[in-house]
């Protein structure tokens, strides 16, 4: 990033020719988008269909509330980020910026079915791949036996193999950061930096807006006792915030939640599952990542086109939160099927890992809170297993 930046400054005319090198990154990175959402698409819905039955009632009071709280961070992302407006005033170069508006609401509900999987895989047209991808795993739970087992085990090694994909293409990112970075700053100037500064103030800010308006009433409803959850939850969060991976903290969250009072079964259903669909902190970083794009190039998206996009983005990031840097795999294709300049998410890269830290961490503080809420709602919150571990530390 740095470097990037200096080129820029300093030798703009050869920063301008270093574009091919993030093009090439954007590309790679672009190829990832329609084996990973289908394959973790597939195996978020089909692989947990036996689980529900199990589960039952749990399932479903979890699903409702994921689906609540990811929808107001959606809200909460859109505020943010129209009420401040980061990406005003960016100024990507000609080449960069499209003059469309993107599609209007209607056009792209009335194509929203595919006539072909792989046409609208080539033309990566992500609601195409979501919805055809969606109904493929309906499908799916309805087989039994061997043929259902066979497909699963498919489209769980493609989106492994897709995870190690992406690791691997992002061991280029250096490159396409600093030459995104070089072919922006030698075309526009620094300016851009007070935009991207404003971008990360803008995603903290939100997050903490996100934690008090939403994470801290449900916990008060709830009637979760504030000073033990902190607590418990401290550990876990430093190593979500300071990896960027969820499933670094996964082993550590689910002792701690058990240790407080929920049952082990409620833990070992809601956190993981929590990390396909409660995916809090990073659906309002894509909220917010999207329409600094939009912001970024100067169009103007309507709220229809805005929020059509978060149902978009929605469903397309079940089943990444664990991977670090993969939200920005799902947003380069969101903002391609939107057609919003990719380039302006090159951009985003290079303060990712800032952003990245925060929305992990409230990922898992979210899912954490989200295994207690539970637990109090099917009646089996231990509180008297909370206040004998408050004690034993005591002691």
């Amino acid at each position: 990033m740095v470097l990037g930046i200096a080129l820029g400054a300093l030798f703009p005319a050869f920063a301008m020719s270093l574009r091919p090198i993030s093009t090439v990154f954007l590309r790679m990175i672009k190829s990832i988008i329609v084996p990973l959402i289908f394959g973790t698409l597939v195996v978020g819905i089909a692989g947990h269909g036996d689980d529900m039955k199990r589960v039952g009632r749990l399932a479903l009071k979890s699903l409702i509330y994921f689906e609540i709280v990811t929808t107001l961070a959606l809200f909460i992302g859109l505020l943010a980020v129209n009420v401040v407006k980061p990406g005003l005033g960016v100024s990507l170069p000609a080449s960069v910026s499209a003059p469309t508006a993107g599609p209007t609401t209607s056009v792209t509900f009335s194509s929203i079915v595919p006539q072909s999987f792989f046409e609208a895989a080539v033309q990566n047209e992500m609601l195409q791949v979501v919805f055809w991808s969606v109904v493929f795993a309906i499908g799916l739970t309805q087989v039994r036996g061997r043929p259902k087992e066979t497909m699963l085990a498919f489209c769980e090694a493609l989106a492994e193999v897709m995870f190690k994909f992406t690791g691997v293409v992002m061991k280029f990112a250096p490159f396409g950061i600093a030459a995104a970075l070089a072919f922006t700053v030698g075309s526009v100037g620094l300016k851009v930096l007070h935009n991207l500064g404003v971008l990360v103030l803008t995603l903290y800010g939100a997050l903490v807006l996100f934690g008090l308006v939403v994470l801290l009433p449900i916990a008060r409803l709830a009637r979760i006792p504030l000073a033990r959850f902190i607590g418990a939850v401290k550990e876990p969060a430093l190593i979500a915030f300071s990896t960027a991976s969820s499933e670094a903290a996964l082993p550590k969250a689910m002792e701690q939640m058990e240790a407080i009072g929920v049952p082990r079964r409620i833990v070992a259903f809601v956190i993981p599952t929590g990390y396909s669909f409660n995916l809090d902190g990073s659906t309002l970083y894509l909220a917010v990542a999207s329409v600094f794009a939009a912001q970024a190039a100067g169009i103007t998206l309507t709220l229809g086109q805005q929020l059509l996009m978060m149902l978009t983005l929605m469903l397309t990031s079940k089943g990444v939160a664990g991977v670090p840097r993969a939200a920005f795999v799902i947003l380069t294709g969101t903002l391609a099927s939107f057609h919003l300049p990719v380039e302006a998410a090159a951009l985003l890269l290079g303060v990712d890992v800032v952003m990245d830290m925060a929305r992990t961490t409230v990922n898992l503080v979210g899912n954490c809170l989200a295994s207690v809420v539970m637990a109090r709602w099917e009646g089996e919150y231990d509180d008297s297993r909370a206040f004998v571990t408050k004690a034993a530390e005591a002691a």
